[in-house]
């Protein structure tokens, strides 16, 4: 097989090509002067399996574009199966009509992967499980969980602890974590006047003395999970960590969470991380190149990847 990487976080594919042991395809993604994208795959893949590396990060109009040039040029390479491997699947939120007269673009993204020619679709931790039946070919949806589960027992081995779900629709991920950790489950209920803004309403869940884990898909803004930790210190919670897959972190959210009363924010490098993430004293990043490398692996071997799971 051959492992081809995008610009978006170009250190992911370079440590999941080192964990399955297979050099970066020799392939040059650059742009013209009115930054149109241009793709140019420098050694052959007539007949090969062909994995791409790209999450459609910011910017992602740009890096979505990469992909699907990317696509292109391996399908009319006669590549045998082009497979889209996505640590972060940008557009996901935008799953379903919010208002009357908005796009769901999130199936958008979706028919332009499929019909650019990619044959299968690997992604992590989609912000709604639903979006798999937006794609008309194969899509693995893989979890995070078992990563951040393996980093929780082995730096919080003991201790009283509460998983807490920053909404009412995450709640089915929350349980799925404490139920592998043997916690007990507490949600956060809230308001959300308008798109990046949140207000706590009131704590569903018994969290008085006792560690706290806020656990989601995505922090953008970090006014959820800024608002939801300070709530739950409120009520009595010891201290409040926050583990979430993918790291947006726009605007002013790494600032935010580091003037805030969480202990520590764990996310993944499902998207690079900007040298503020580096720097902050209370993010931590977890490496998913194993979880990711495994997982391409198995695909190629014709091998099971839910059983990762289990």
């Amino acid at each position: 097989m051959k492992l081809v990487a995008g610009n978006s976080n170009r250190p992911l594919a370079e440590a999941i090509a080192a964990y399955l042991g297979i050099p970066l395809a020799k392939c040059q993604v650059k742009r013209f002067a009115d930054m149109e994208i241009f793709v140019e795959l420098q050694e052959n893949v007539r007949g090969e399996d062909v994995f791409i590396l790209q999450s459609t990060s910011f910017p992602a109009n740009d890096h979505l574009m990469e992909m699907l040039i990317l696509i292109d040029a391996l399908k009319r390479s006669s590549a045998k199966r082009i497979t889209a491997v996505m640590p972060y699947f940008g557009y996901a939120r935008q799953d379903r009509r919010t208002a009357g007269r908005t796009p769901i673009s999130a199936k958008l993204v979706a028919n332009l992967i499929t019909e650019a020619g990619a044959d299968r679709v690997l992604t992590l931790d989609l912000h709604a499980g639903q979006i798999q039946g937006f794609f008309d070919i194969p899509t693995d949806n893989l979890f995070g969980a078992p990563v951040m589960v393996r980093d929780i027992k082995e730096r919080m081995p003991n201790g009283d602890k509460v998983v807490v779900s920053p909404d009412v629709g995450g709640v089915v991920r929350a349980r799925a974590l404490a139920k592998r950790i043997d916690a007990q489950l507490a949600i956060v209920d809230k308001r959300r006047e308008r798109p990046g803004e949140s207000e706590v309403m009131s704590i569903i869940g018994d969290v008085a003395g006792r560690s706290c884990l806020l656990v989601d898909d995505i922090v953008d803004s970090g006014g959820t999970l800024c608002n939801a930790a300070e709530a739950l210190l409120e009520k009595g919670a010891t201290e409040v960590y926050a583990f979430i897959t993918h790291g947006v972190l726009s605007g002013g959210a790494v600032s935010r969470i580091a003037n805030s009363k969480l202990k520590e924010l764990v996310i993944t490098d499902s998207i690079m991380p900007t040298e503020a993430v580096k720097v902050a004293r209370n993010i931590r990043v977890l490496p998913i190149n194993g979880l990711m490398g495994e997982a391409i692996a198995r695909t190629a071997s014709e091998s099971s990847v839910s059983s990762l799971f289990d």
